[in-house]
């Protein structure tokens, strides 16, 4: 029997309860299934595959069209945690595009919930998303897909009046209906305080221990991706394993010692006289 997903219920209850929140990225169907018998509570596809698996150098190129194969990928990989899909850049401008998109995600991508990235600037369009029936997460400090404009991937929020409004932003997103906030790499103290002030479950990413719950990038705390910011903690450094399993299975091809009798199959031998009698 599928397990019973995590439901947004449960979350809100484990923030009353100060339980902490484990979310994960995953971007396929292996992932998926790892992450689900670890027991991470939100198995999210973030828009970070553009750059970790499509090989962009940034999330911005990335479509909706690409984003919901991974998205199916891991609804069928994944039943117990609560699924959330990442709205790409340009999916979400208006509110009329922004309810399109976030629908075809849940209905086409299987995912339970939508995030997009912004403050009190897509307040409206949080409206109009919950307005429409899917749930949403909001996302403020470092956001990707406009660091651009904010800097580059820096610690948002060091001065008193960004903190201010980092809060702002957060309290509007709260009111707006999201369902939690993703805090990415703000100071400990200005994190802390967003979450004490919110009633909605935050995730933190390199904002500190305050946070309801942590997020981390699936190649990044598995040593893959080759490049890791001061936030992560990696559990594994699975590039070096991989790189050197390829060169063992390239060195035992060159070699002949690959395929061996353990990965060969033989005709019974009455069969094979018969082949090379009509052969």
């Amino acid at each position: 029997m599928p397990n019973k997903r995590v439901s947004i219920e449960k979350l809100q209850g484990m923030k009353r309860r100060s339980e902490k929140i484990v979310m994960l990225t995953t971007y396929d169907y292996p992932a998926a299934r790892i992450a689900e018998e670890a027991g991470v509570d939100i198995a999210f596809v973030g828009d970070s595959l553009a750059m970790l698996v499509l090989g962009h150098s940034s999330t911005v190129p990335v479509t909706l069209d690409e984003m919901l194969v991974f998205m199916k990928a891991v609804s069928r990989g994944a039943s117990a945690p609560l699924l959330l899909g990442d709205l790409p850049f340009g999916s979400y401008l208006q509110p009329s595009t922004a309810i399109e998109s976030s629908g075809r995600i849940i209905k086409e991508g299987g995912m339970d919930a939508v995030k997009l990235e912004g403050g009190k600037d897509v307040a409206a369009v949080v409206r109009a998303i919950v307005g429409a029936g899917v749930p949403v997460m909001g996302h403020i400090g470092l956001t990707p897909q406009t660091s651009g404009a904010h800097g580059g991937f820096k610690v948002q929020g060091r001065r008193a009046d960004q903190a201010r409004r980092l809060v702002e932003d957060a309290l509007a997103l709260e009111e707006a209906g999201v369902f939690g906030v993703v805090l990415e790499t703000i100071p400990v103290e200005v994190a802390a305080s967003i979450t004490e002030r919110l009633t909605v479950p935050t995730i933190g990413i390199g904002s500190g221990i305050g946070c309801d719950g942590q997020v981390l990038v699936w190649h990044d705390m598995l040593g893959i991706s080759g490049a890791y910011g001061r936030h992560v903690k990696q559990y594994a450094t699975l590039a070096a394993t991989m790189l050197e399993a390829v060169r063992a299975y390239g060195e035992d091809v060159r070699a002949k010692r690959f395929p061996d009798e353990d990965q060969t199959w033989h005709m019974a031998e009455e069969e094979l006289e018969l082949f090379a009698a009509v052969s």
